[in-house]
């Protein structure tokens, strides 16, 4: 026989197992709190940006294959920033303790569809050295693309710079608190329909028939103990009746 749930009940499974879905959801939010105050370093974000830009002779008038050629070149030049040839002197410039490759993860270089200006981001612990990340890298890049691509074309737009109270971009404990209520709260909501589905006790007449196929025809009311004792314990109300045959 096919089960069908109604809405009352799924309300009432719910209410039945509020405890739990609670303590799961808050206690998740509660570590998720913890892990995200106390234990993750925050990281800070610096950003400078370069101008890819052929330099007009006097005379001449800018062309647009002069454009198109640089919006080109900003491919191949954010490979060249987070090559080692740059990466190396920047790590020698700043004397930083980790290697090429963990700094060149802690570079991103960007730039919008069809634009000529390059973004290099740097991320790290401290938000000072994260400016100077960039603001360094920047520099050597244009001073090494001059010698590698025999041109000279690129412009520091402008440079990263360290604001008081800068927040870092990670973590975000408000947002991680949050995403992990929610994601625990229908987790618990989930786990608390798993466990109803999978508790087989007879709880209602509708049971009784679903699982034998017979209808009820009476409910036999439930008596503990203590008022089965009271029962076989009280005195007899009842009187004889009639006359005594005997001496």
């Amino acid at each position: 026989m096919e089960e069908t749930i109604s809405l009352k009940e799924l309300f009432h499974i719910l209410r039945k197992r509020l405890a739990m879905i609670l303590v799961i959801a808050f206690g998740a939010a509660i570590v998720s709190a913890i892990i995200s105050f106390f234990f993750m370093t925050p990281i800070y974000q610096s950003s400078t940006q370069i101008l890819v830009n052929q330099k007009k002779q006097e005379g001449t008038a800018l062309q647009i294959g002069d454009v198109q050629t640089n919006i080109q070149l900003t491919n191949t030049y954010k490979v060249i920033i987070k090559s080692p040839v740059i990466v190396e002197q920047v790590q020698k410039k700043l004397n930083l303790k980790e290697t090429v490759q963990d700094l060149t993860k802690k570079l991103d270089v960007t730039n919008e569809r069809d634009s000529q200006v390059i973004s290099v981001t740097a991320q790290d612990k401290d938000p000072k050295v994260a400016s100077e990340i960039a603001n360094v890298t920047a520099e050597v890049f244009k001073d090494e693309v001059a010698k590698i691509m025999s041109v000279d074309n690129v412009t520091v737009l402008s440079k990263a710079e360290v604001f008081k109270e800068q927040s870092p971009i990670k973590p975000r404990p408000i947002l991680n608190i949050i995403i992990i209520f929610v994601v625990a709260l229908m987790v618990s909501i989930a786990l608390a329909f798993l466990l109803e589905y999978l508790d087989d006790t007879v709880k209602k007449e509708e049971d009784v028939e679903n699982l034998l196929g017979l209808p009820v025809l009476g409910i036999v009311a439930r008596m503990d103990e203590e008022t089965t004792n009271v029962k076989s314990h009280a005195p007899s109300s009842r009187k004889v009746r009639g006359q005594t045959i005997g001496s």
